[in-house]
């Protein structure tokens, strides 16, 4: 009898790919073995594609135990690990994705920035796509928290991304959690594209010798108590955001919690980040996720990430008209105020190189990257704090 019991499952496992929606969960297993690929063999990311896409599997197994079940036999639901994950490490407080902003923050040195103040402003500038995107948005989704939450890929900040269309209650977050940590991942092949589509090679080879100043023990401790003050004041839903992140570089800067300090940047992170990545896939059911509507947040989370590097390039450009030659920025610089940290400073360094090997953008680009990653999870504050007080 068990082995027929067994049999009896495995025939209606198979039969239910062809009945139905079932065709959805076999593009939703091709959807998580291509993420295990670029994962995997590109490099894209590994550390949250691979999660990801074998969650996506997990998930979409028909009559998967890894989600809640109706057992019509006893009467009640039947708790899966992977929803139980995102019930208690998203759903209950988003305690996930902030969590996980401790590690980035414990990783990143704000020194570059401080020394060269002035890349604070591409932090923000480069945000411009974010909304752009949240307006052409609303012509196509109806709810305006939909279009809210979709803007924020732009960022390629995948915990804000979450965390935004998470207390949106948006019905996209797998699509939107998918897009922005893809188009992080692409950063290296999105970005020189969009920038040489605004730039021309004479401006690509400016150069800007890099003259560090020196940046007090007292100034970098102080720094993210001051941004966090600010953040709070300006947009106090971004507090959970920019609080984590601040807290995570105090246990950095302050030199005497070295043993927290490490354990942030790694076990921390790393466990977070598994984690995280598995329990995003939750929300990648095939009946959600396989839409026409998914491939429109993709398209939107292109364009939302291609027009916050133009942004931040147009900016630098529009600074260079009222600096003198010998000040003038390289407008590539710009576009590293994204937050995919240090992946777009890298890019921008590596361009600079390819245009004229003598010329080196990286701790320019590094002061842009990290401003950046505070310009977007206040962007993303910004939007949790306006958005609701418009609908």
């Amino acid at each position: 009898m068990d082995i027929i019991r067994q049999f009896s499952f495995l025939y209606a496992g198979v039969a239910y790919f062809f009945t139905g929606d079932g065709w959805k969960n076999l593009v939703m297993f091709f959807i998580g073995i291509l993420l295990i690929y670029l994962a995997l063999a590109k490099d894209f990311e590994p550390a949250l594609l691979m999660p990801m896409g074998f969650g996506a599997i997990l998930v979409n197994l028909p009559f998967s135990g890894a989600i809640n079940q109706m057992n019509e036999a006893l009467g009640y639901e039947v708790p899966g690990i992977i929803d139980w994950l995102f019930k208690v490490g998203i759903d209950a407080a988003e305690a996930m994705p902030l969590l996980l902003f401790i590690g980035i923050g414990a990783m990143i040195d704000f020194g570059p920035l401080l020394s060269n103040p002035k890349m604070l402003l591409f932090g923000g500038a480069a945000q411009f796509g974010i909304f752009l995107t949240v307006l052409v948005a609303s012509f196509i989704f109806p709810e305006f928290k939909d279009a809210a939450a979709i803007g924020i890929i732009g960022a390629a900040d995948g915990p804000t991304a979450i965390l935004v269309s998470h207390i949106f209650k948006s019905n996209y977050m797998g699509a939107i959690a998918v897009a922005a940590y893809s188009y992080m991942a692409l950063v290296p092949t999105i970005q020189p594209a969009a920038i040489k589509l605004v730039t021309t090679q004479k401006e690509r080879r400016i150069r800007m010798p890099y003259n560090p100043q020196s940046v007090s023990r007292r100034t970098r401790i102080f720094f993210p108590i001051i941004v966090m003050i600010i953040a709070g004041l300006v947009a106090p839903m971004s507090v959970s955001l920019v609080g984590m992140l601040m807290f995570g570089n105090l246990l950095r800067e302050c030199l005497k919690l070295d043993s927290l300090s490490q354990t942030a940047q790694t076990s921390l992170a790393n466990l977070i980040t598994i984690l995280l990545g598995l329990t995003i896939s939750s929300s990648m059911k095939a009946e959600y996720f396989v839409t026409f509507d998914t491939l429109i947040i993709m398209a939107l989370g292109l364009f939302a990430f291609v027009f916050d590097t133009i942004g931040g390039v147009l900016f630098a450009k529009f600074m260079n008209l009222f600096l003198s030659e010998d000040k003038k920025i390289n407008p590539m610089v710009g576009g590293a105020g994204i937050s995919a940290f240090p992946m777009s400073a890298r890019v921008i360094q590596k361009m600079a190189l390819k245009e004229d090997n003598q010329n080196h953008l990286l701790m320019h680009a590094v002061g842009a990257n990290v401003a950046g990653q505070i310009g977007s999870v206040v962007a993303g504050g910004i939007i949790l704090t306006v958005v609701p007080m418009l609908i």
